[in-house]
């Protein structure tokens, strides 16, 4: 395989391109899970793996339970499947928890502030309460206890990850919290074993072509860990060689020679195709990398795709209830006009906004 032909083939299987979900909890839980540190991109992320799911859907879906968001891998929010989110969130919890010692000790939050605060959380929102982020903050500060500095938002992330809390709906366009245990009353129940082997066989269906190194990346696991689960799974599979490295996918993948990759996607930022592998270089080359996140400071831009490569940024403004899109490609587009009219008008069907203006810059 070459980078063409993975990069080809990931499109696929992301279901990017060919065939796509109806609804958009399917498309959470074919990904195992997606990137939603950046809420309004996550639900795009969501959006255009489906057949013709709008903002309003996707949104429907979160406030419906049915799609959670949390932080179950690497310590980042992800939109999981509300039956996953539990048995997800325990394969890392114990070496994340662990991991974060060091970091509580910086922010002086001892055991007994980080009990104390559980149990103020578990009353608040007891009975299928919801408290939005700043009601959070203001219930600790009532109990004289610090959120500044990181401290508040370190305790809704150890919480979280512990499995007390959850993200629930937006109020507004702030997020809530809710008790994850009554937000998810039906969840999953996993082995570590089982939980390694279903997050390995979840990931090489929707993310294959990828390396166990990539796996590893993805999932937040060790090395060891993750080679658990890929032999838990490795019969489902088949693996490819490029440049000497095996690239594992599902057997039963479609045939990537029947499907077309030759148009324009206008992806989010964090999106899958790019932060769902450790190397990325076969989507993306690396004197481009910079470009999509400047300075590496961790905020990666929504990208434009073409036959499987990055080739530049996008960026969306809304005024007048019309939607700009504004392409900032590395080098010149020879893409028709009519190609370029019809990714960005997807993007603003799913907002349910007419497009305005596309322009290009450099």
């Amino acid at each position: 395989m070459d980078s063409a032909e993975i990069a080809k083939r990931r499109l696929i299987n992301q279901r990017i391109i060919g065939e796509r979900c109806d609804q958009p909890e399917e498309v959470v839980r074919w990904m195992g899970a997606m990137q939603a540190q950046d809420y309004q991109q996550a639900v795009w992320a969501v959006g255009l793996r489906t057949r013709a799911a709008g903002l309003a859907e996707v949104e429907q879906a979160i406030a419906g339970g049915k799609i959670v968001r949390t932080w179950p891998q690497r310590g980042t929010l992800h939109f999981v499947a509300a039956e996953d989110a539990k048995w997800m969130l325990d394969v890392s919890a114990q070496r994340r928890l662990a991991a974060d010692a060091t970091r509580r000790r910086q922010l002086e939050l001892d055991d007994q502030t980080v009990g104390r605060c559980g149990e103020l959380f578990q009353a608040a929102l007891a009975s299928g309460k919801r408290l939005t982020r700043s009601a959070m903050m203001q219930l600790l500060e009532d109990a004289q206890i610090s959120t500044t500095g990181q401290r508040g938002y370190h305790l809704l992330w150890y919480h979280a990850q512990a499995g007390l809390i959850c993200q629930g709906p937006l109020d507004g366009k702030e997020q809530t919290f809710m008790l994850l245990d009554e937000w998810v009353p039906t969840s999953r129940q996993l082995s570590r074993e089982a939980s390694l082997a279903e997050l390995a066989g979840r990931y090489f269906a929707s993310h294959g072509p990828a390396t166990l190194d990539d796996f590893a990346g993805w999932a937040g696991l060790t090395l060891t860990d993750a080679r658990i689960g890929l032999d838990a799974v490795q019969s489902t599979l088949v693996a490819e060689k490029s440049e000497g490295k095996a690239y594992w996918l599902a057997g039963d993948a479609p045939d990537h020679q029947m499907q077309e990759a030759t148009d324009i996607h206008l992806l989010p930022g964090f999106d899958e195709y790019l932060l769902g592998y450790k190397d990325r270089s076969d989507v993306l080359a690396v004197e481009h990398a910079p470009k999509v996140v400047p300075g590496g400071n961790g905020v990666f831009f929504p990208i434009i795709v073409v036959n499987g490569q990055v080739v530049g940024t996008w960026k969306r403004s809304i005024k007048k209830n019309a939607v700009t899109i504004t392409l900032t490609p590395f080098a010149p587009l020879a893409t028709p006009e009519d190609v370029l009219s019809a990714a960005a008008g997807r993007f603003s069907d799913f907002l349910g906004m007419p497009l305005s203006v596309i322009s290009v810059e450099g």
